[in-house]
Parts: structure tokens; C-alpha cells; sequence
């Protein structure tokens, strides 16, 4: 099981190439690994900001490299999709990256 530190790490280092290829502008992490509260079958909850020209392949690219990157299933979630009343506690738990 990884680390939010190893994951922040691998997460930083690719943001250049998450930039260029898939419109990614800022990302975080929240949720159980954000809380420390991860288990073994834990997924990672990886929150968004895309450019405006960014497209569904983007979205659906991004989570296929970051699945494979990490090795953990993600789900990712644009900061423009989160329901209004989960936002306020997902934007609190943020980590960025």
C-alpha cells in the first residue's frame, strides 16, 4: 500500500507531462488518503482543475495514466463535477499537489 508521500512524489514529478497531455491545470488528493484513513483496497480520490479546452479524453486519459502511474485505482473527479453539498468538505481535506 502506498504512502500520500510517495504519491504526492510521483504525482508532482508528472505534472509537466499531465499539463501537456491531458489539460491538467492544478490536482489534489482527498478522501481516505488525504485522511490517512486508506486500507489496502483503498482507491485514490484525485481532484481536478482542467483547462477550459480540456476534453472527455482527457478526463478518461488521465485517470487511465494515473491508475497505471500509481498502481491503485483512482477515481477522479473535475473540480467542476463535485456535488454542492460535498464540496465544502472535499475542498477542506484537499491536499494539493
Amino acid at each position: 500500500m502506498k504512502k500520500l508521500k510517495q504519491i504526492k512524489r510521483v504525482l508532482a514529478s508528472s505534472k509537466a507531462e499531465l499539463r501537456k497531455k491531458y489539460n491538467v491545470r492544478e490536482l489534489g488528493i482527498f478522501g481516505s488518503y488525504a485522511r490517512g484513513q486508506q486500507k489496502k483496497s483503498s482507491d485514490i480520490d484525485i481532484l481536478v482543475r482542467f483547462s477550459p479546452n480540456a476534453t472527455l479524453f482527457d478526463f478518461v486519459g488521465l485517470g487511465n495514466y494515473l491508475e497505471e502511474k500509481l498502481k491503485i485505482k483512482a477515481d477522479v473527479v473535475s473540480e467542476r463535477g463535485i456535488r454542492p453539498e460535498l464540496k465544502s468538505s472535499i475542498v477542506k481535506e484537499v491536499v494539493r499537489i
